[in-house]
This record gives C-alpha cells, structure tokens and sequence, in this order.
C-alpha cells in the first residue's frame, strides 16, 4: 500500500497520540484529575477524605466487592452509579475517559495483580505500600506501567509529610553533624480476625506492614542505600495469630558512610512509631513519626558557633492531611508530565530490603 507523505504523517501523529492518551486527557488545565478507587477499606476512607481538600484531583469511580457499601460511599463522594465497578469488570475502567488514575487500597497479594490490570486499561496507579508481596511482582509491576505508558506512585505518604521533611533538611544542612546511629521502632496488637494475619493476603507479618515505615525511613534520613542488613525473629508458639506470620523482627542496617539503624517491628504490642537519629553535634526525633496527625519533632544539637539549640516541634495539622499531599503530589505529576518522588523503583527497593531482612531472618517470603 502507498502512502502519501501527508497520509503517513497523519497516521504515525494519530498512533503516537494513543500512546500518549493517558498524558493528553490529564494536560486539560480546567478539570481535575480524576481517580477510581480500588478497594473501600480504612485506608480508602482516609485517601478519599483527604483528596476532597486538593485543587487538582476527585473521585469519579469505586471499585468494589460489595455493592452496598459502594452505593453509600458513592452517594458520599457525588459518583454517579454508572461508576460503580467490581473485580470482575473493572477492566472496563479503559472506556471510561472520567478516570485518569486509579488508588490501589486492596491486601498486599492483591496490589500487583490491579495495578497492572489498572495499566493495561490506560490508568496512572498510586499503589499503597508495601509496593506487594515479592520482587519478581514489583519488576511486574513497573514494566506493565511502563509498556502502558503510565505513571506507577508508591504510597509513601511520610516522603510528602512537614515533619518528615523537616527532619531530613537538619540533616541535610549538617545540623547534627556527622550521623552515627538511628533507632526506629513501629508496631501494634494485632487483632485476632485482622487479614494482615493471613500471609497469603498480607505476604508478611509487621515487617511487611508498619515496619515498613522504619526501613524506607532508615534510607531517606540518611539518603543512602543498605550495605548489609542483619535479622532477628521471634514469635509465640502458643499464640495461634502468628501460625502464617512473625510476631516480632528486628534488624539491624549497615549503611556504606558507616552509619547503622536499628529497628524494630512487631503485631504483639502496642509500638509507637518513631525515629531517633543521633549525630556528632547532637540529636533530633519525630515521635510519633508515621501516624496520620500528631507528629512531633523535638532536637537538641550545636550550631557552628557552638550554640545550643532546642527544638521542640508539634505539627498541628490533622488526618487526613498526609493523604491531601499525596493525592496532590501524584495528580501534579501526571498535569506536568513528571515522575513521582516515590515511583515503583522506590517500593522495589524496599520489597528488596525486605527480602533479605527475612532471608536473615530464616523466614521464607511469599
């Protein structure tokens, strides 16, 4: 078949826009971008809160396993019902044109197998942590994204949070001097009918869930990447809550300047979540440090002039709060063509490190 230069050039500008659909359908500068949400848990009901206080994002879709509950939240958040989807045909998702990215709140097994199917249908993905259960499913994960030309976020709601922030720049500027140790620790009492219980819905006990906080915090207070990690477990052998997962695990990180954390995680009682960060000029801590509000940076060091500096830091903001910088972040990057601060290679990072803190360990991962 011949083809004239104009007819060419018509074709190859019409194929290159379908590859660039998702892109172009976020440029309008005066809509939001709209999400689909995928799995109405706790975790979905603080995400949708906080996206109602962003100037650049909406829920337009659920995705749902319960129709009932989908009616109400849909009601809630103004999603006409020809919006509702289930499991089973959220692949439908691609001729909806309302829907520029998708929030995966589902169990961990869950997040690889939606967040491709999520691609394939030409939506962006903001996936909660952990990224999901396994290496292999992160790399999965990241080439589905990338071979849809979408933009793949990880839930690292600390990396967008005031006080989290503000703890890396002391850092950063030198206020601590050179940082020798960090110590971190976050866990809770599970309950007993909790999914996070089921390795093959969690992939992992606390480590997977809220000790995942310490690890990734670890590597952005320092701004390096592990050397080597060293591992500890334990769990009760009477308590039935911990037949498929750790109760308890704690490692130990070498980082390549020297520097080494210690942390902490466990599902048998109540851990505050928290940072310390020790240098040669003094200290800082945020804690609380990963909670939804109430974080609190306190620090004590020594300026170059040898003054004594104190600080004590409530930061008053309130939940849903982290979720609005988040959402408004990732909405920001798919207006403005950019990629995420904490884009899928950061979640395979973690899923790495996970790893071989189980590895060290002696326990098995999904």
């Amino acid at each position: 078949m011949h083809l004239s230069r104009r007819e060419f050039t018509r074709l190859s500008a019409l194929g290159l826009a379908a590859q660039l659909a998702p892109q172009l359908r976020a440029q309008s500068s005066d809509r939001k971008i709209g999400y689909a949400i995928i799995g109405l848990g706790r975790i979905a009901d603080h995400f949708m809160r906080g996206i109602q206080d962003t100037s650049n994002s909406k829920v337009v879709a659920l995705v749902s396993g319960h129709p009932d509950k989908a009616a109400r939240i849909a009601a809630q958040y103004g999603v006409p019902t020809s919006n509702i989807y289930n499991y089973e045909n959220m692949d439908r998702l691609r001729d909806n044109h309302e829907i520029d990215a998708v929030y995966v709140a589902l169990p961990n097994s869950m997040h690889a197998e939606y967040t491709i199917r999520s691609a394939k249908a030409g939506k962006h993905v903001l996936c909660e942590k952990p990224m999901c259960v396994s290496v292999p499913e992160a790399h999965a994960m990241i080439d589905a994204c990338k071979a849809a030309n979408v933009k793949l976020m990880i839930a690292y709601r600390c990396h967008y949070e005031t006080t989290n922030l503000a703890a890396v720049k002391l850092i950063r500027d030198g206020a601590l001097g050179q940082v020798q140790q960090i110590q971190s620790a976050f866990g809770f009492d599970c309950g007993p009918k909790e999914w996070r219980l089921q390795k093959p819905l969690a992939g992992g006990g606390p480590l997977m869930d809220v000790g995942i906080y310490s690890l990734n915090a670890t590597r952005y207070l320092t701004g390096e990447e592990p050397a080597s990690i060293s591992a500890y477990t334990y769990s009760n052998p009477k308590d039935p809550r911990f037949a498929t997962v750790e109760e308890n695990i704690a490692w130990i990180t070498k980082f390549p300047s020297g520097i080494t954390a210690s942390c902490n995680t466990t599902y048998g009682a109540q851990m505050e979540g928290y940072f310390r960060v020790y240098g040669s000029k003094g200290w800082l801590e945020v804690n609380p440090a990963f909670v939804y509000d109430g974080l609190r940076l306190t620090a004590e060091y020594r300026d170059d002039n040898g003054k004594f500096i104190k600080l004590d830091q409530p930061n008053l903001e309130k939940d849903p709060i982290h979720f609005t910088k988040e959402a408004d972040h990732f909405s920001k990057c798919i207006l403005e063509n950019k990629t995420p601060q904490s884009p899928g290679e950061e979640g395979l990072r973690d899923m790495t490190y996970i790893r071989e803190i189980y590895k060290s360990a002696g326990i098995i991962m999904a």
